[in-house]
């Protein structure tokens, strides 16, 4: 077997989930129930506190800086009994195994398994046995606040007091200037002619009602010609609605020029003799 290669199945490889207190009393249980194999425990550091609470003497306890100086050292089970800082070291002890490695880890170390994981290159199976879970705290329960029963005459008299507090006057007022009066004098004027509109105009009967309506259109009158002979006329509408001699336009004129007139006679058909 390689010293540096680890041959135990990942199924074979467990966590246990175990509070430190009790971790003695987790490891007894496991050696008693695999007396007929080779266990190896190992920890980080007091070896012998472990082997003077074990119940089996005949199981070998080591600490890691032990471990490695012994390349030789193998086992069919290894049992950590902590987790190492590095986690390098901890793969140095889970190469010593041959068939089954398992870890008993407390809640405080379950933060650092990460690291560890991530060497091994996968997760680990985590397990959890029967009286060795982790101590869960209980929720504190929320401080009930006392119910003070009153009498009648304490309900009213608190109540006085509340709806004093509202309708009670402050104790500074507050002076405010009072609001300027606008006389007819002050009042802005917007006539043209001079005469004076109230301040609020209304819209309806503004100068710029009706502005847009359309308008009767007085009929385009000719009024002569000016200085270079051309007709003038009241309207806009020039040369486009009269001639030059100023008379109006009619509608209809027929034009002036007219194309070549052709004679067609009809065709009278021969009478058969």
């Amino acid at each position: 077997m390689s010293s540096n290669s680890i041959t135990i199945k990942p199924n074979n490889h467990r966590v246990y989930q175990c509070p430190t207190e009790k971790k003695i009393e987790l490891l007894n249980k496991i050696i008693s129930e695999n007396k007929k194999a080779d266990i190896l425990v190992v920890c980080s550091k007091e070896p012998q506190a472990i082997i003077d609470a074990l119940e089996n003497k005949d199981v070998k306890v080591i600490e890691d800086r032990e471990l490695i100086k012994q390349p030789e050292l193998s086992c069919e089970m290894l049992i950590s009994y902590d987790l190492p800082i590095k986690a390098i070291v901890y793969m140095a002890r889970v190469v010593k195994a041959s068939a089954r490695a398992i870890l008993m880890l407390d809640e405080s170390e379950q933060k650092e398994l990460y690291h560890t994981e991530m060497l091994l290159g996968r997760a680990i199976k985590q397990e959890v046995i029967e009286g060795f879970e982790y101590i869960v705290a209980e929720p504190k329960p929320e401080s009930e606040r006392p119910v003070r029963k009153m009498t009648k005459d304490q309900i009213k008299e608190v109540a006085k007091k509340r709806y004093d507090e509202k309708t009670q006057e402050p104790k500074e007022k507050k002076e405010y200037k009072p609001k300027r009066d606008y006389g007819d004098e002050d009042k802005k004027s917007y006539s043209k002619d001079g005469q004076k509109k109230e301040f609020k105009k209304d819209f309806n009967r503004s100068d710029s009602a009706g502005k847009w309506d359309k308008k009767k259109k007085e009929d385009n009158k000719f009024l002569g010609y000016d200085d270079n002979g051309k007709a003038k006329f009241s309207g806009k509408s020039g040369d486009r609605n009269h001639r030059h001699d100023g008379t109006p336009k009619s509608k209809w004129d027929a034009p002036k020029k007219v194309g070549r007139k052709i004679n067609i006679k009809a065709r009278n058909p021969k009478s058969e003799d």
